[in-house]
């Protein structure tokens, strides 16, 4: 198993795992390696030398600078995304996965589902799913208090 370090065109950072060099290079072909941050499959391996322990503390982390991404909307995950140093970007995903991991998906029934809660028409617990600006204004309006979280592409899939 090779475990290498990757980097998009726009400088985000993340770790993948293979099966050999040619796996990499197969799946980079492919298009199938994509950014856990903002989804570009243009990625290539960052260069790495080999890790010795030798008891010493490890290097501070340096982060990543970035600004909006042309053509991505100011408020899209990739834009917010995209001007975070690299650990306010591990720590965002983390808390995302920690949103997602502890609350249903009802999709695009949220503020229909939202509401039932909120007059306890159903049990309350924790939602998530997609709602319109003007729904979610709606839902801001009648006092239920709700928290747009945009999410990457690449979290939208199963957790892992």
């Amino acid at each position: 198993m090779k475990v290498l370090d990757l980097h998009c065109t726009r400088g985000h950072v993340f770790e993948g795992w293979f099966g050999s060099e040619d796996d990499f290079q197969a799946q980079v072909q492919c298009s199938r390696v994509e950014c856990p941050v903002c989804g570009d499959t243009q990625v290539t391996k960052k260069l790495t030398a080999p890790r010795l322990n030798l008891g010493a503390a490890p290097p501070a982390a340096v982060p990543v600078s970035g600004g909006a991404l042309a053509g991505a909307p100011a408020d899209s995950p990739q834009a917010v995304m995209a001007g975070m140093p690299q650990a306010l970007q591990a720590a965002w995903l983390k808390a995302v996965r920690e949103v997602m991991a502890s609350t249903e998906d009802v999709g695009e029934r949220f503020a229909e589902e939202a509401r039932r809660i909120h007059y306890g028409e159903t049990e309350e617990r924790g939602i998530r799913g997609q709602a319109s600006a003007d729904e979610t204004r709606a839902l801001l309006d009648e006092g239920i208090a709700v928290v747009p979280l945009p999410l990457p592409k690449a979290l939208k899939g199963p957790i892992q």
